[in-house]
């Protein structure tokens, strides 16, 4: 079975809802969402990262967001920002939930690249520990408290404006440029993140805002759950010239699963085509060559397609790959080579 390694999912919400069934629903799983441990198994994941994410108050699933969702055109308004001492208690919760899962000797929270590797030798779910949206982050000191908490990767904001950046509405047609910069904050954020090694995911930030990281980042840029906006005008899909920049960088993207981000229609409805998601690859590909694709799934988080329901289902993806002719090689760079190879090239010292 082709190894999969994954660029985003939001399973610990799932696990918190739980309560004390969080390790008994990862274990056995309960029929429900995208991921648990045997889906995991059965769709040949060795890891991913999972993401510590703060919902906001009024979500995006009422009656009439939803139907806006399915009927573009829309832009939905941006959420209303959270302040710190509100996030960290739902950060903390979801931090706990993901070292909880380490305890029962199935997953491990991975800190650097021989960690990973080293984890998916023995047969372990190697996790990263993820931050979309860092409201639970105030400043450079619990930037360094949470990295030593295991913290490796961080979107500075998710479709919500944070101290240190602004995110992209969700809205079809629409350029992901809007709205301004990074802030002040935002600009030494880069600079900690760099000295210490955690990578900066940019899905989620407006135009401006990537360009600013791209401009003082020393890594290689990184979008781990996103999809080409020349295929599907969404905000939050990136352009050419971003995928250029990306590329100038030996970057990578992570192909998001979300049916909404591939359709080129934009609706919320379940993609049934998955040579969509072939065509957004072979897009992005012809930018960012084929060491800078790979898969960022989006589970617990988006609608998947009508084939690629949950993790268990990963493996139609891998057959609709070749039967559009990917090699094996080929295959073995998007499942999880090019994630490795991008982690290592991070995360390596400074």
């Amino acid at each position: 079975m082709t190894p999969i390694f994954d660029g985003h999912n939001d399973l610990l919400q799932r696990i918190v809802a739980a309560g004390a069934g969080g390790q008994d629903l990862w274990l056995k799983g309960n029929g429900r969402g995208h991921l648990d441990l045997p889906r995991i198994r059965k769709g040949g994941m060795v890891g991913g990262f999972f993401a510590i994410w703060v919902p906001s108050p009024a979500g995006l699933d009422d009656d009439e967001s939803l139907r806006q969702l399915e009927n573009p055109p829309f832009r939905l308004p941006l959420p209303e920002p959270i302040a710190p001492d509100a996030a960290l208690p739902h950060a903390m919760a979801q931090a706990a939930a993901l070292l909880s899962l380490e305890r029962t000797g199935t997953l491990r929270v991975v800190r650097d690249a021989a960690d990973l590797r080293d984890a998916i030798a023995q047969g372990q779910i190697a996790a990263i520990m993820h931050m979309e949206g860092i409201e639970a982050i105030p400043d450079m000191d619990a930037l360094h408290l949470w990295h030593r908490m295991g913290l490796r990767s961080l979107g500075p904001v998710w479709s919500r404006n944070t101290r240190f950046a602004e995110g992209v509405p969700f809205a079809f047609p629409a350029s992901p440029d809007i709205g301004a910069g990074l802030s002040a904050e935002g600009k030494r954020l880069v600079a900690e993140c760099n000295k210490l090694r955690i990578m900066l995911d940019l899905s989620h930030l407006n135009e401006a805002g990537f360009d600013d990281v791209a401009a003082l980042s020393d890594a290689p840029l990184v979008a781990s759950h996103s999809c080409a906006h020349a295929l599907c005008e969404s905000s939050r899909n990136l352009t050419d010239r971003q995928l250029q920049v990306i590329a100038q960088s030996r970057g990578l993207v992570g192909l998001n699963f979300a049916s909404s981000f591939l359709r080129k229609d934009g609706r919320r409805l379940p993609l049934d085509d998955l040579d969509v998601m072939i065509r957004h690859m072979d897009h992005m590909m012809g930018i960012l060559g084929e060491d800078g694709v790979a898969l960022g799934s989006d589970f617990d988080g988006a609608l998947m397609p009508a084939d690629l329901a949950d993790a268990a289902a990963l493996p139609n993806l891998v057959a609709v790959m070749e039967k559009a002719g990917y090699g094996q090689e080929l295959i073995a760079k998007i499942t999880h080579r090019n994630w490795i190879s991008v982690l290592e090239r991070t995360w390596k010292p400074s």
